[in-house]
């Protein structure tokens, strides 16, 4: 079985710096007042239901995604405005947003976060590498709407703990698989929400075959979400034409003058 021993290098560099961030978070800030904060956050704006509101209408639900750089395109956008993309994706039709919040390796920040939300009524996922129970209600805290858990850096057991976790703070959750050994993790816990992220984490390359070769894996009763690697409307028409109608984008649009009009081009 797959676990996180066997993440790859980039993966396991990005989790070793995120657990030093998390202790000294934990310092701060203890986990009895981030317990304190979450239960006074803004209410949940429902992400999955969001989604399956706008592909129930016929039409591709778009999460667009916020970030400044990635460990392997560099940086992405000078002039990184959160507040601003938000309102653009907003008006431009996406149903969610995701936001990087991780500092180190996509220069994201809570702050980020916050600056995002408070832009615009969409429901947002805070992106980040989560692997501890104090990160799921800190993203609470944020007014995260649902968190992302990447099946490749945790070990059965808490992808399953953090799962339950996050369901209980009325949040959803998107379960990021790579290949079909992590989707079969993932199904093994009943996600309602999968991503299959068209990225190999080894090599960086993408392609979006990876969502198709496991589509057929995947019950009809779990929505599933396409990410990484969407960049042609060609690449649209084909996932559609497969039965994916959720598409999470972020580089695409990150590298356009105006990233609302690029996800109007693009969907």
């Amino acid at each position: 079985m797959s676990t996180a021993a066997d993440a790859p290098d980039i993966l396991k560099r990005i989790v070793e710096q995120k657990a030093q961030r998390v202790a000294a978070q934990k310092q701060a800030m203890p986990l009895a007042e981030v317990e304190s904060a979450a239960q006074v956050a803004d209410p949940v704006r429902g992400f999955k239901a969001a989604l399956d509101q706008r592909i129930a209408a016929g039409h591709a639900a778009v999460i667009a995604e916020a970030k400044k750089t990635s460990p392997s395109k560099g940086l992405l956008r000078a002039d990184y405005n959160p507040a601003e993309i938000a309102q653009q994706y907003a008006a431009a039709g996406a149903a969610c947003l995701s936001v990087l919040t991780e500092q180190d390796f996509f220069k994201g920040s809570d702050a980020h976060f916050r600056q995002a939300r408070a832009a615009c009524n969409l429901p947002l996922i805070r992106k980040d590498f989560v692997f501890d129970p104090y990160q799921v209600v800190e993203a609470r805290a944020l007014g995260a709407d649902c968190v992302l858990l990447i099946v490749a850096m945790l070990e059965q057991a808490q992808l399953q703990d953090l799962h339950t976790q996050a369901q209980a703070l009325g949040m959803d959750v998107l379960v990021e698989v790579h290949d079909a050994e992590e989707l079969t993790r993932a199904l093994r816990i009943e996600a309602p929400l999968i991503g299959i992220n068209n990225r190999d984490l080894r090599s960086f390359h993408t392609d979006i075959d990876t969502t198709l070769k496991l589509i057929d894996e995947v019950p009809a009763t779990t929505r599933l979400v396409t990410e990484s690697g969407i960049a042609t409307v060609d690449d649209v028409a084909t996932l559609r034409a497969a039965g994916v109608h959720a598409f999470l984008v972020g580089e695409a649009f990150m590298r356009h003058p105006d990233p609302g009009e690029k996800l109007k081009t693009l969907f």
